[in-house]
């Protein structure tokens, strides 16, 4: 007689009934990622606009029916995000860097309850909205990214809470209003990049943070003087260009004794240039065109003389479109690193020094040459220096064109590219010489 079979089905059938749910009681209780963590990824996703979430990209791999951490780098949780097991026996995310596909959507949806996070990079997305205040509940923070989207409003106060933070990347958006004063809180900050929005209101004070070394500033409204004593002194770049600045230059900026790059041009900066510009102990690259300068100062109330610092560390300098007047500077021929000089569209007159054509044609040992000359749109008078005479298409970027200099053929390239001023215009500006 054979043995029913119904009882041995049912005991199958209840034995895997039981496998599967308490593996799913497991997964529950024993999940490797932090419960609160998940949600917020669920909330940032769900934030988004579904359309904009293309096919292969990192968040269309998001899949909950499963443990993020467990399945990280398999065909379910992709990219996007990283998970470390930083206390007990959770996992908690610490970076969420997103894929640049295109993401739309908002962050107010989100709680931003991740205690964990070291990296946010959302960047190169088109998210909207103003940029919610609970950001700040990102205590551990270390870099925030939201640059090239489409955010507006104002940049929150509550972002000066995050005193972690190492690096600040809010350009290519479209904030408006100040820069807020609580960035000061911001002791760790070395990067802060905040270019191309419609910032504005002055600059405020961030002199006190000492590990800040890169601020641009860039392409913005920010208005009023620029003063160094609102800089920190650990600065090695400092762009501020295309803005509104008014006022004279800091003469004091070799404070800032690290600063390699400065660019204040695009602004309505006035008044002279001070000598400390061309001495300052570490600067290489110094772009002050498209202001109001009118003169070069050897410091307060004094007129610059030659006696200039040989251990200038100036490679390229551009004074260009200001009104600065009288005889071009013969000490910029002795700065020994300088390669690169623009002094286009000023007001300077009189002959062009003979050292300037050597620095070209034939520099002297142990300095370099200028590969870069550009003395175009002044009013200059005289024959062109020898030197220049014998230099071929191609061994330097020499521009003469728009002066009043006698002979001025155009087989020479230096004189292509422009005529030379009229004669009225040219008796108009040419020094009385005694």
């Amino acid at each position: 007689m054979s043995k029913p079979t119904c009882p041995l089905r049912f005991s199958l059938h209840l034995l895997l009934l039981i496998a599967i749910t308490f593996s799913k009681l497991f997964l529950y209780v024993d999940s490797r990622t932090y419960t609160g963590d998940i949600k917020m990824l669920k909330d940032l996703k769900n934030g988004l606009d579904p359309r904009s979430i293309a096919p292969g990209s990192c968040l269309s791999s998001w899949d909950f029916s499963v443990d993020p951490s467990d399945h990280l780098f398999s065909d379910r949780f992709t990219c996007g995000f990283r998970c470390d097991r930083v206390v007990s026996d959770s996992a908690r995310v610490t970076e969420i860097t997103l894929d640049s596909v295109g993401y739309s959507g908002s962050l107010a949806s989100t709680t931003w309850n991740l205690p964990y996070l070291q990296t946010l990079d959302i960047s190169d997305n088109s998210f909207t909205g103003s940029v919610p205040g609970s950001l700040s509940k990102l205590i551990r923070l270390q870099r925030l990214s939201l640059s090239r989207n489409s955010f507006s409003g104002e940049i929150p106060v509550s972002i000066g809470l995050l005193s972690r933070l190492e690096e600040l990347c809010l350009d290519s958006n479209r904030f408006q209003g100040p820069i807020p004063s609580s960035f000061v809180k911001l002791i760790n900050l070395q990067r802060l990049e905040i270019q191309q929005n419609n910032i504005s209101g002055e600059f405020p004070y961030l002199g006190s943070l000492k590990n800040l070394n890169f601020i641009d500033a860039s392409n913005n409204n920010i208005s009023g003087e620029i003063q160094s004593s609102t800089l920190p002194r650990s600065l090695v770049e400092l762009s501020i260009r295309t803005n509104h600045l008014q006022g004279n230059l800091p003469d004091n900026i070799g404070d800032i004794e690290f600063l390699q790059v400065l660019d204040l041009s695009h602004n309505m900066l006035s008044g002279p240039v001070f000598s400390v510009y061309f001495n300052h102990p570490s600067l290489q690259q110094l772009t002050l065109s498209h202001n109001n300068f009118t003169t070069l100062l050897q410091a307060p109330g004094d007129n610059i003389n030659i006696n200039m610092d040989l251990t200038s560390k100036l490679i390229a300098l551009d004074l260009s479109h200001n009104q600065l007047r009288g005889f071009l500077p013969a000490f910029m021929a002795t700065m020994p690193k300088l390669s690169a000089v623009s002094l286009e569209y000023n007001e300077f007159t009189g002959m062009i020094p003979s050292q300037y054509a050597l620095k070209v044609a034939a520099p002297g040992a142990n300095t370099s040459s200028f590969e870069r000359l550009l003395l175009g749109g002044n009013y200059l008078f005289g024959l062109i220096p020898g030197p220049l005479m014998g230099m071929k298409p191609g061994s330097a970027n020499v521009s003469l064109v728009d002066n009043c200099l006698y002979m001025f053929p155009d087989t020479f390239f230096f004189c292509q590219g422009g005529d030379q001023n009229s004669v009225v215009d040219c008796k108009t500006f040419r020094p009385v010489i005694p």
